[in-house]
């Protein structure tokens, strides 16, 4: 039982640092959501200050060239993290089944052990009744 309590504990903190990975995972990708919708309104002012909107025009803001490539290098982050998030929750979902299945043999063995020690148990009581029959009838 000793090594059962151990795998199950095991199994638990497996489960807990998978979870913890998917919440870092999913606040990256938060933030660098936050971020490029903070560049792109960047983008809107400095466009609006400049009174040019075409990114091909040569006297568009330096500024906003730079924030656009940095928006579309938070986006393309945030897509790259989107697959290491489907990854780490897969890997959350295994991690929790299999901690399931060792919980659910340990809730056997226990189920087993005290079916057997009721069996005893009984089996005493049918002896001393069986006793107090016989010492009855003599």
């Amino acid at each position: 039982m000793k090594s059962r309590d151990t795998l199950i504990r095991l199994k638990k903190f497996q489960v807990d640092e998978h979870r913890r990975k998917v919440s870092q995972i999913e606040t990256m990708i938060a933030e660098f959501m936050r971020m490029a919708n903070d560049l792109e309104r960047e983008i809107q002012v400095e466009q609006e200050r400049a009174g040019i909107h075409d990114p091909g025009h040569f006297a568009y803001p330096t500024y906003a060239k730079a924030a656009m490539q940095r928006r579309e290098n938070l986006k393309r982050s945030a897509d790259e993290l989107g697959g290491q998030l489907e990854e780490a929750r897969a890997a959350l979902q295994e991690s929790f089944e299999e901690l399931k299945k060792v919980e659910l043999l340990d809730e056997r063995d226990q189920l087993r052990e005290r079916t057997a020690e009721h069996a005893r148990e009984q089996s005493e009581l049918d002896s001393i009744a069986g006793l107090r029959a016989r010492s009855a009838i003599a």
